[in-house]
């Protein structure tokens, strides 16, 4: 398979979530067959679902890699297993959270894995960071990540580093 160009978003409201996404950023970059290029800055957001827990803090990542998507989804849930990640609920507070954004132009629906990521083009914590590092993407729909994003408005995010 040749190497793709990767886009993992990270998220965690638990357990020192700042220390949590820099570890994890420490562990992927470590990942045979993966390559990190680079990460955005950190973002705070108020959590999505149930309001009673602590605001979120996110980044995006890029990477490259031959793994298949399946292989790459299965070593980034065995890190948030490493960091005590337990869902218990949908929208849930946890430790960390990893998600394949987009990985290359494809488009995958399976029972595991859906690329683009679903939240994808309605989520600030994830278009924000997505368009810090790499402005002048297309999205696998066919928009420009720059059009997506003003499309979207500013909502409630706050840049933290």
């Amino acid at each position: 398979m040749d190497r793709q160009n990767i886009y993992i978003g990270l998220g965690s409201n638990l357990n020192e979530p700042r220390l949590q996404i820099t570890n994890a950023i420490n562990e992927i970059k470590l990942l045979e067959n993966c390559d990190f290029i680079l990460n955005s800055s950190l973002y705070k957001s108020p959590p999505m679902g149930p309001q009673d827990q602590p605001d979120y803090f996110n980044s995006v990542l890029k990477m490259s890699s031959n793994l298949t998507a399946i292989k790459l989804l299965d070593k980034l849930q065995n890190i948030e297993q490493q960091h005590g990640r337990i869902q218990k609920e949908r929208w849930g507070a946890r430790s960390l959270d990893l998600d394949i954004l987009l990985y290359g132009q494809q488009v995958i629906n399976s029972d595991r894995l859906t690329i683009p990521h679903l939240g994808l083009y309605i989520r600030a914590f994830v278009l924000y960071p997505l368009y810090e590092i790499e402005p002048k993407l297309i999205l696998p729909n066919g928009v420009a990540l720059s059009e997506q994003v003003k499309a979207l408005g500013k909502q409630d995010i706050e840049k933290i580093i």
